[in-house]
């Protein structure tokens, strides 16, 4: 006898988010994790899963959170292009989504839980208009909020843009590639927790009232998060926090409280790091015997714990550790030429951060292909970041590519692409790498940098030069005081509470990331670092980048590919093409195989049932290919394959010229089908007939 299996847990909540249905199921898959959902927006749907470990990790001083995102091709109807046909490492895509659901979530869990905890998202199904990262974040925060993880969220995701002067909540894919300004925003019920902003120099007032919308967006998501966890949420575990022993973090205040202080108060990172090491040996001599059973695991944490509470109390009094004032920016220095052979060069220099950043063009065949889910096939324009161990002056060797690197090379080339020309206009394909050879806090700021002077260097015509700066922050949750600080370095960056990094040209903005490691910025802080960032921008780029190099130059290196562009006369591709055509016709009419005949009626009922004008083209292309294709001629294949290119420009703006004279695409139409009848029937005139109707609209109309 068969037992039905039943569902006793399962649950389906609805709300609506910008128009459209949000769906969150549970309790009816992967039944052995902490917990899990189905969530769906349009016909994106993603599988979240959480589990945490029963037990804490030794020997660690961080929380062990881990977010994946698992890209399965079968979610867009595709089969991998690799050689095993087999998904592989998560795209770039797939890691900045990750980042994108780690960056909010993780301030919110207790620093000093020890339990690892995976959260999965795989990606079921994909629609274009309804993106994953936010069905996949607000999954993450939702599936955590009810779990028996312990949690300080719940948080939400929201996407906005500024399009023609509206403001939309979650744009679609289309409204996305033509809006001014789109924005990420992460929050809580009363706060942000983080920005992701991709924007065509667009000024602060705009981007803060997309913040706006995105984050009450956000309030009314957090809102539905919960009713799910008052519907089915779980207790949370008690669990073992990491120990601190007190009575040593006591006694190496009371004894060498000041030696810290002393050590931290230069603006060398050298002499700072010399000065904590003699330190270190000191409090060894002193205290090493009576607590020398932890001193190797507690040393670390008494010593991150003394210094931050030097750095918060220095920066609330509005000290620094390396004496500038709060919007001060340190030492800056800029470069270019400074490689020979390369195609362009830029060394941008702020304090002891140095980003050495390198052009090189090539053919556009060289642009990168692209495998993945999304929509995107082709890059263009690529950056990479490189910061080998060594720049931080840490002796461990260099591994893989990290998820940080690409991150901070993804926002660099987000920052610089609004001012990059087209292929139009520059025919080439570009990339830029930008190598860290000192790091001392905001190199990824940096490398925007260094990566427009290497442009201009090379003689890119890019529209304005880029520059990046960050902001930080520091607050008093018992007095509610806070201040923010322009251009952080690097223990102001690890012991702060914000990193606000904004790029932009003298026109406006281009780029924002902002990571917090508190529970929130208000709207008051947001606009003070914007402010802040903006000021500081206008600077560098007035008084240290254009001094440096103006404009690009008027030509590209000797070493560099040389583009010739030819303009072909339209009329001279309709003779070509027409003596093509004319000439397989006869030939293709009578030799095409029963497979062929067969293969144009589906062309042509795919033609005339296509809802885009961008399918219509497509199928039209696939009517005359199939006619070179059956008269068996190789030459003329190959030829009509060599206009590919010319055709993918030509075909669009024929039919659109033809159509638009004739207000109608019935005569366009009925051309195809006499054409294409003709052919599948082995009607020699009558294929005539609609190759004569077809290239008579084309030198009527074009």
């Amino acid at each position: 006898m068969i037992t039905h299996k039943q569902y006793p847990n399962h649950h389906i909540f609805e709300t609506e988010i910008g128009g459209r249905t949000f769906t969150v199921e549970t309790g009816k898959v992967a039944e052995l994790c902490n917990a899990e959902a189905i969530c769906r927006y349009g016909d994106t749907v993603v599988l979240v899963t959480a589990v945490a470990s029963p037990l804490p990790k030794a020997g660690i001083d961080y929380f062990p959170l881990t977010i994946e995102v698992e890209e399965r091709m079968y979610a867009v109807g595709r089969i991998p292009g690799s050689f095993n046909r087999r998904e592989g490492k998560p795209s770039d895509r797939g890691v900045l989504i990750s980042r994108l659901i780690d960056r909010p979530m993780r301030p919110l869990f207790d620093e000093e839980l020890r339990n690892d905890v995976v959260l999965t998202n795989t990606i079921l199904a994909q629609d274009y208009d309804n993106p994953v990262e936010i069905v996949a974040s607000i999954g993450s925060s939702l599936v955590i909020a009810y779990s028996d993880i312990p949690w300080n969220g719940p948080t939400a995701t929201t996407n906005v843009c500024y399009l023609d002067g509206k403001y939309i909540v979650n744009p679609s894919q289309d409204e996305r590639n033509a809006c001014q300004c789109f924005v990420t925003i992460a929050s809580t019920h009363e706060k942000v927790v983080m920005i992701e902003t991709e924007a065509n120099e667009v000024k602060e007032d705009i981007l803060m009232e997309c913040i706006k919308l995105a984050h009450e967006t956000n309030v009314k998501v957090v809102e539905f998060i919960n009713t799910i966890v008052d519907a089915i949420g779980k207790p949370k575990f008690t669990f073992e926090k990491a120990a601190v022993n007190h009575d040593m973090l006591d006694d190496l205040c009371e004894y060498g409280l000041d030696k810290i202080a002393y050590a931290l108060d230069t603006d060398d990172k050298n002499v700072r790091e010399a000065r904590l090491t003699e330190a270190v040996v000191d409090f060894k001599e002193k205290f090493g015997e009576k607590y020398a059973e932890d001193w190797d695991v507690q040393i670390d944490v008494c010593l991150y714990k003394m210094q931050k509470k030097i750095v918060k109390k220095w920066l609330l009094e509005g000290k620094r550790v390396d004496g500038r004032t709060p919007d001060e920016i340190r030492p800056l220095a800029a470069e270019v030429g400074v490689l020979p052979r390369v195609h362009g060069s830029g060394l941008f220099t702020r304090g002891q951060t140095q980003v050495l950043s390198v052009c090189t063009l090539n053919t556009l065949s060289a642009a990168q292909k692209l495998d993945t889910i999304y929509d995107e096939t082709e890059r263009r324009y690529i950056h990479h970041y490189n910061m080998p161990q060594w720049s931080t002056g840490e002796a461990r060797a260099s591994r893989s590519t990290s998820r940080r690197e690409i991150g901070h090379g993804a926002l660099a080339e987000k920052a610089l692409l609004p001012v990059i020309p087209s292929a139009d206009e520059f025919p080439y394909a570009i990339r830029v790498v930008s190598e860290v050879v000192s790091s001392n806090g905001s190199t990824s700021q940096a490398s925007i940098c260094g990566s427009t002077l290497a442009l201009m260097d090379a003689g890119v015509p890019i529209k304005r030069p880029v520059a990046g700066i960050s902001c930080g922050l520091i607050s008093d949750k018992e007095t509610g005081t806070w201040r923010t600080f322009t251009d952080i370095q690097g223990v102001e960056d690890f012991h702060g509470e914000m990193d606000f990094k904004v790029a932009g040209t003298t026109e406006g903005v281009t780029a924002i990331q902002m990571d917090l490691k508190n529970d929130g910025l208000t709207m008051e802080i947001i606009a003070d670092a914007l402010e802040r960032c903006r000021k500081a921008r206008l600077e560098i780029l007035n008084e240290i980048m254009i001094p440096c190099i103006a404009k690009p130059r008027d030509h590209v290196s000797e070493f560099a590919p040389k583009m010739l562009t030819m303009k072909i006369d339209v009329d001279k591709i309709t003779e070509f093409r027409s003596t093509l055509e004319w000439g397989a016709l006869e030939t293709g009419v009578r030799q095409a195989t029963e497979e062929q005949r067969r293969k144009m009626m589906t062309c042509l009922s795919n033609l005339e049932e296509a809802e885009t004008e961008e399918e219509r083209v497509r199928w039209d292309k696939a009517i005359h290919y199939l006619l070179i294709e059956a008269s068996g001629n190789f030459c003329m294949l190959a030829n009509y394959k060599a206009l590919n290119k010319i055709m993918d420009e030509y075909i669009p703006k024929m039919r659109g010229r033809i159509i638009e004279g004739m207000h109608s695409e019935q005569f366009l139409s009925r051309a195809h089908r006499t054409l294409a009848e003709g052919f599948a029937e082995g009607n020699l005139e009558k294929a005539r007939e609609g190759l004569k109707l077809h290239f008579h609209y084309i030198y009527q109309y074009m």
